[in-house]
């Protein structure tokens, strides 16, 4: 057992049943708003780009539409690139991130790559800061075959016609201070587990897949980021949250057997981004810049191969 207060809803190794989940989703106020901060920045670009609405979500009394922004001149010949965010709704970054990507960014591409950026994929948690769905889920732990999560599901199915033609794949996230305080003790307690303390590594770093990790891609993408914010050591065991480092900036997971976003296509170059917003040394401006300098120096790299 650890010294940390027992986490406020459910009993002590008890996983929650529906009781549990519906209590916690009570004390999930919005926030913030989709539709002003999200919508409103996809419609004023569609004078530039298709927007796609691929699924909706229904979580009464809100239903939020899933929209994806696609390159309009998509060519059948050219590689396609895949840029998701908001995976984890609270990762504000990876959202704003990808959108200044592609106000920013995305028309240097056009007529080399095939574009499909997925903003804000959990807009339900975009709202109420929170990394699970309505039913208590995490959607970044969701990207299978019979998903529980509906966010995650939608996603699967846009990009299932493309799953063997995705040459990049950059999935947005963040790592902050509430994952020590709030998401972990809160899935400890939702698991009936206990909550063991961790560290959160300062600074922005790179998550790639121990099955195909591609470290020369990585750490193009890292030099880049480097030049925008700085870089996450390791901790006294060589390790950034728990996984050893394979280069500076840069661990591996298991994408596909964790049901990471990451993991869903078979695209030859992937990485999951982690910005770290509570940083002393870091503001939400470059936070936002470095999610976009990411995603231009992995296309940059696989377009260079």
């Amino acid at each position: 057992m650890t010294d940390q207060a027992p986490y406020p809803i459910g009993t002590p190794g008890q996983p929650w049943g529906d009781s549990e989940k519906a209590e916690w989703r009570s004390l999930q106020t919005r926030q913030r708003s989709y539709e002003t901060d999200v919508v409103r920045a996809i419609e004023s670009l569609r004078s530039r780009f298709d927007v796609v609405e691929y699924g909706r979500l229904d979580y009464a009394p809100d239903t939020y539409a899933l929209l994806a922004i696609k390159s309009r001149e998509w060519r059948d010949e050219l590689p396609s690139v895949l840029v998701t965010g908001g995976v984890h709704g609270y990762e504000t970054s990876g959202v704003h991130g990808s959108l200044r990507f592609v106000e920013q960014h995305a028309d240097d591409y056009a007529g080399r790559v095939n574009l499909l950026v997925a903003p804000c994929i959990s807009p339900w948690a975009y709202e109420r800061i929170h990394r699970w769905n309505a039913h208590a889920v995490d959607p970044n732990r969701s990207f299978r075959d019979d998903s529980p999560a509906e966010e995650s599901a939608a996603l699967i199915r846009l990009v299932a016609p493309l799953r063997d033609r995705v040459l990049v794949h950059i999935d947005l996230h963040e790592t902050t201070d509430t994952d020590e305080t709030e998401f972990r003790p809160a899935k400890a307690a939702r698991d009936g587990e206990d909550s063991v303390p961790g560290e959160i590594p300062d600074g922005f770093y790179l998550v790639g897949d121990s099955e195909n990790p591609q470290p020369e891609f990585q750490q193009a993408v890292i030099a880049a980021v480097a030049r925008v914010t700085h870089i996450a050591p390791a901790d006294r065991n060589g390790e950034i949250i728990g996984s050893p480092i394979v280069a500076p900036g840069i661990i591996n997971y298991p994408v596909r057997k964790l049901g990471l976003c990451a993991g869903i296509t078979r695209a030859r170059y992937t990485t999951t981004t982690e910005v770290y917003p509570d940083s002393p040394r870091a503001t939400a401006e470059q936070c936002n810049a470095a999610q976009a300098a990411a995603v231009c120096a992995a296309i940059d790299f696989a377009l260079s191969q």
